[in-house]
């Protein structure tokens, strides 16, 4: 891996989105929480509380955020599917993934709880109507962004934290 902040590389922006492409994200959504799982499975105390990077969050961390930034992401979709263009309020990651639960919290309780949401969350998606897709929420520093973006990004995001937490342990992405 010759980027351990980036091993799946730096996400980018599709050009376009066709029914397809939000197929294979959503898929990748779906499956996020075992692959997730699976990556952590079998890993010690110390390499749960092993930095990804120098600099980075300890794998514990990443499996605590996880769930937290996708519990943020499937609130902003239901909030573009039942409001015209809402401003959605950002949070601080970074300090979250500093807060005292995140060390004494069992990963399984998150792993659990990102299982369950995701559950909730692909059939959010794949009920989605085909005009749907194009709602938006407004993000305070980034602008509108449609519903359709984010599950490109929120499949990239999955992929992003399951090769962290791959790394601190002897399996491969």
């Amino acid at each position: 891996m010759s980027d351990r902040q980036y091993p799946i590389g730096k996400f980018s922006w599709p050009a376009a989105i066709g029914v397809a492409d939000r197929t294979g994200y959503i898929d990748r959504i779906s499956t996020a929480p075992a692959r997730l799982r699976h990556a952590a499975e079998g890993l010690s105390t110390e390499q749960l509380d092993t930095p990804y990077r120098e600099g980075g969050w300890t794998a514990r961390q990443v499996i605590h955020h996880v769930p937290e930034s996708h519990m943020n992401a499937y609130v902003r979709f239901k909030m573009a599917l039942t409001e015209d263009r809402p401003v959605i309020k950002p949070y601080d990651e970074a300090a979250w993934a500093m807060l005292a639960d995140v060390a004494v919290t069992p990963i399984a309780t998150s792993l659990t709880l990102l299982e369950a949401l995701h559950a909730r969350w692909v059939i959010t998606m794949r009920g989605i109507a085909e005009a749907d897709w194009k709602r938006q929420f407004v993000h305070p520093a980034l602008g509108p962004m449609t519903i359709e973006s984010q599950i490109a990004l929120y499949a990239w995001h999955g992929d992003h934290h399951v090769a962290h937490v791959l790394s601190v342990g002897s399996k491969c992405f």
